[in-house]
């Protein structure tokens, strides 16, 4: 069973969908025991604890960024944690804290990769570049972090459909529903899956 660390910044969505897909029994070879805000006030919080999970914030502001990993890497050795989901976390980590876990870090980014990704490209600001460029297809990616210039390794992906009328609200909302939530537990369990294999 792996132990899985969950990084969060704000209301904890996509956290929730993996909670209640680790409580359906979608993700039998990992567990989800630590999430880590960004910030004290993120309701992500508030949703790992009504899961029995334990939450605590390591807001960056006061950090300088070797600080502030620092203080991430002590409570990810403390909680004795094998991988990491980034579930909408907006802190950007150095590649010094993401070498050390190779292929232990996922990532959800709201677009099919390598479409509206780069640097300033997430939450709104993608759905709001997908409307602009008039696609039809927009979708979900899981991918592992800072292997490729792009991003690191794609796992998942899934489409989603753009439909007239639809504003980048209504659209991050039905690639929400329709793929991250679908992606993430599918991803959390791949990894888990291939880690307890590995051992």
């Amino acid at each position: 069973m792996q132990n899985i660390a969950v990084f969060v910044s704000g209301g904890g969505t996509n956290l929730e969908a993996l909670l209640l897909a680790q409580e359906a029994g979608q993700i039998p070879h990992g567990q989800i025991t630590l999430v880590i805000a960004s910030n004290t006030a993120a309701y992500a919080l508030t949703r790992a604890a009504n899961h029995g999970v334990k939450g605590i914030a390591i807001p960056k502001k006061g950090k300088t960024q070797a600080e502030f990993e620092a203080a991430i890497s002590a409570e990810l050795a403390e909680n004795h944690i094998d991988f990491i989901i980034l579930a909408g976390f907006l802190s950007i980590l150095s590649e010094d804290f993401t070498k050390q876990w190779p292929e232990r870090i996922l990532n959800v980014h709201p677009s099919l990769i390598p479409s509206f990704c780069g640097k300033g490209m997430y939450g709104l600001k993608v759905h709001e570049a997908a409307l602009a460029k008039g696609v039809k297809v927009t979708g979900a990616t899981v991918h592992f972090v800072n292997e490729i210039p792009d991003g690191g390794r794609i796992l998942l992906q899934k489409a989603v459909e753009i439909q007239d009328g639809d504003t980048a609200e209504v659209l991050q909302r039905r690639v929400m529903e329709q793929a991250e939530w679908l992606l993430l537990p599918k991803a959390a369990e791949m990894v888990a899956a291939e880690l307890d294999t590995a051992k």
